[in-house]
């Protein structure tokens, strides 16, 4: 089987991109999936996704409930799952 006739019937997929917005700097505007980063703890309070402000720079870190997680995760953002030490 050539590489042409593996790909033959596969449509072009369109990268999902997220709205998100800088509480420092108030610029609003779209990510990629690799521009974020999805962290799972055990509880909400330790549950959040985070990103680099693409116009100040600022590192920000906003809590991501049930259904940002589904949202983040279905759309490929990179998962880091927190364990607990108990």
């Amino acid at each position: 089987m050539t590489v042409a006739a593996a790909f033959a019937g596969m449509k072009r997929v369109v990268p999902v991109m997220f709205k998100a917005g800088c509480p420092d700097c108030r610029g609003r505007f779209e990510l990629a999936a690799s521009a974020l980063r999805l962290a799972i703890g055990a509880t909400s309070r330790t549950t959040f996704y985070s990103f680099t402000c693409p116009e100040c720079g600022a590192s920000v870190r906003k809590p991501a409930g049930e259904r940002i997680v589904e949202l983040l995760t279905g759309g490929g953002v990179r998962t880091l799952r927190l364990h607990s030490t108990v």
